[in-house]
């Protein structure tokens, strides 16, 4: 559809766009990003014949842009610049109808019965159709944005250039834009060819992604392969990190401030615990980074409180988030600010430990019983399970990479089954060794200050650190729980 030849040329006898070489397909949404100055504007104006080609050249449906006339180009390319400027205070809808001019005929150029059908169409998907009537300059400039827009796709292109298609718009009509963009290229074989500042949209919507640097190409493939932290983090000269996006199989990158960090970090020990009749509580005096199973709380997060609940063994409630949430509120917690669990065990029976190595320490807190303990392995054999839970906190005072998290889940778990195992607790089903029970719940949060911890596995200091204090606190609390059980029969 669009094919670019060792394209250079700019403002000035420097050209901003040096030799440059790409295509694009028919119904691609193309991206390109780069910091500023980087050359993407002018680029896009040497695309849509308005700044001039000092070198090389481009093709339009395999002809080159310099050999069509205005109105038959303007049937094919139609451009939706940075800034719109508006001469007369038009009204909406003759705002759009001019962006079919290049499709009508004849010395006084009269709207067609499909002008107005197309006219229409564009003000309804673009959301304007409700001010078709008013004046362009009482409009927002979100507004005026998407009249602009409709009056480009009204052209009906086969390319669209857009300069920051998202600028000035807030964040649902952002979205709206793009779906809208994203379906004319499925649907209707449109190319959208668009400059992106926000990297995050640009990954999300785009198939193909360029980022330039000083008017050159760095990398052209898809967003998965060009959002790349290293190189981003280069071009961009911004730290940042990248994670893949919870719901579509695209990456999202985050900026990362500088942070104000404590002259003497806050260590999380036993001097942090409280313990009432209904639960267990751990207060940070700022946010940790979690990753657990709790209630609340659960997956990713930061988070200041934790809370682990004592409930009735008989506990049974259809919404258990809603009631956990509204319990947290009632008593004075904030379940946004709180990773929260349940457990039906004695909660005075906990055990906790805090263990040092050098700069490195950790404090674990357990609650523990074995009197439904089950064995994962014999799963398929059993049809339903009875409540029972081992609840594991692990406090890690230092910076923990995301692979040391999953890494410290797998050592708490080993160092739990141990526990088990040194007891002999069975699964009374299958007469074989227990391995944990159906309701086990985790979490392992660190400080993300002082010492940092690329890995947690049972070969690393802090892998040895969580091993000794989880296997310590859980069989510790599982005594407590067996020798309660002896003294009441």
């Amino acid at each position: 559809m669009l094919k670019v030849n060792n394209l250079s040329g700019g403002y000035s006898t420097n050209p901003l766009i040096k030799n440059m070489s790409f295509h694009v397909e028919k119904g691609e949404m193309f991206g390109i990003i780069g910091p500023n100055g980087s050359g993407k504007t002018s680029l896009l104006k040497m695309i849509s014949n308005t700044l001039p080609i000092r070198q090389g050249e481009i093709e339009v449906n395999q002809k080159s842009i310099l050999d069509y006339t205005v109105k038959e180009f303007a049937k094919i390319v139609a451009v939706l610049p940075q800034h719109m400027m508006q001469t007369y205070s038009y009204t909406v809808r003759e705002t759009v109808s001019l962006g079919r001019y290049a499709h009508q005929s004849g010395l006084f150029k009269t709207e067609t019965e499909k002008d107005e059908h197309i006219i229409t169409e564009v003000m309804e998907q673009t959301g304007v159709l409700a001010y078709e009537h008013t004046l362009i300059d009482q409009l927002s400039g979100g507004e005026r944005q998407r009249v602009f827009l409709a009056q480009a796709l009204a052209q009906q292109p086969k390319i669209l250039l857009l300069d920051e298609p998202t600028n000035h718009l807030d964040l649902a009509y952002q979205k709206e834009l793009l779906d809208i963009l994203r379906k004319w290229t499925r649907e209707k074989n449109l190319t959208v060819i668009a400059i992106f500042h926000d990297l995050n949209l640009a990954g999300l919507y785009c198939d193909q992604l360029m980022l330039m640097e000083d008017g050159r190409i760095v990398s052209l493939e898809s967003p998965e392969k060009v959002l790349k932290k290293q190189e981003i983090e280069r071009v961009y000269q911004a730290q940042i990190e990248q994670y893949p996006h919870p719901e579509v199989p695209k990456p999202q990158l985050l900026l990362i401030p500088e942070r104000d960090l404590a002259d003497h970090p806050q260590v999380i020990n036993e001097e942090r615990l409280r313990l009432t009749e209904e639960y267990i509580q751990i207060k940070s005096d700022t946010p940790l980074k979690t990753m657990s199973s709790g209630i609340t709380g659960s997956g990713q997060g930061w988070h200041r409180n934790f809370i682990n609940r004592q409930v009735d063994p008989y506990y049974d409630c259809s919404d258990y988030l809603t009631e956990m949430r509204q319990y947290l509120e009632g008593e004075g917690f904030s379940p946004d600010d709180t990773v929260g669990m349940m457990t039906a065990v004695d909660i005075s029976n906990f055990e906790h430990l805090f263990l040092e190595e050098g700069s490195s320490s950790v404090y674990v807190v357990a609650t523990a019983a074995g009197g439904n303990a089950v064995d994962a392995s014999f799963g398929q054999e059993k049809d339903s399970y009875k409540p029972g839970t081992i609840n594991l906190w692990i406090f890690v005072n230092g910076y923990l990479t995301d692979q040391a998290f999953i890494q410290a889940i797998s050592t708490a778990t080993e160092a739990k089954v141990k526990a088990l195992h040194n007891l002999k607790v069975m699964d009374k089903e299958t007469s074989t060794l227990a391995t944990g029970t159906p309701t086990d719940s985790i979490l392992i949060a660190g400080t993300q200050q002082g010492e940092r911890f690329e890995f947690a596995g049972t070969a690393t200091k802090l892998g040895r650190l969580i091993g000794r204090a989880v296997h310590h606190c859980v069989l510790k609390s599982l005594l407590k729980y067996f020798n309660g059980q002896k003294s009441n029969k």
